[in-house]
């Protein structure tokens, strides 16, 4: 069988900005992936109490900032069911729609990383897909610690190659509600939604 790898990108994507889409693009690029899936996150358990914008909004946005890259596509596999939505579910799923595909790399950054131990079924995640790690400048893991705990992650780790990034979509939603502009943080279809739904405005 040809070999066939897939990357997944899953995050509340609120708004997606050129960070993400560096990301996913260093990860295609480095790792040999035919597709970068982009899964909006539909009630992630670790957010339950912010506010998030819709799901529609936030799929919205992700499909303005990815359609000029055939490589990239948007799954809507966790905004269409119910919650609570967990990376082990996500994957089950996505690896029972795209049958074909032989290798699949989650992407993270490197502070999700700090949390794995603690995810629901990390072990399992881990069966199902190796992690594309991008590193976050002072947040460094303790891989021995982590190894020691998920000896799992052995041979499923590969850091991407991807430039700082220091901004976060949590001070792109500020920017909005200050009236700074997102010109060169976003894509400019993303920007655009972000003004004429007034977004952010009030969060």
């Amino acid at each position: 069988m040809q070999s066939l790898s897939y990357g997944v990108f899953g995050g509340t994507f609120d708004p997606p900005h050129y960070g993400h889409l560096a990301l996913a693009e260093t990860a295609r690029v480095q790792l040999g992936l035919a597709r970068v899936i982009f899964v909006p996150a539909g009630l992630p358990p670790h957010k339950r109490n912010g506010r998030l914008s819709s799901p529609e909004h936030r799929a919205a946005m992700v499909q303005a900032a990815i359609a000029d890259n055939p490589s990239f596509i948007l799954s809507r596999v966790d905004i269409d069911r119910p919650g609570p939505h967990y990376t082990v579910e996500m994957l089950r799923r996505l690896r029972e729609q795209f049958s074909d595909v032989t290798a699949w790399y989650f992407l993270m950054g490197e502070d999700s990383l700090h949390d794995l131990p603690h995810w629901y079924e990390p072990k399992s995640v881990l069966r199902q897909a190796s992690l594309a790690v991008m590193h976050r400048h002072g947040k460094p893991v303790q891989l021995d610690v982590w190894r020691e705990r998920l000896p799992e992650l052995e041979g499923k780790l590969v850091w991407l190659d991807v430039p700082p990034v220091n901004f976060s979509a949590t001070i792109l939603r500020r920017r909005v509600r200050e009236g700074l502009p997102l010109r060169y943080l976003v894509p400019t279809a993303v920007a655009e939604y972000i003004g004429n739904h007034r977004l952010y405005d009030g969060l």
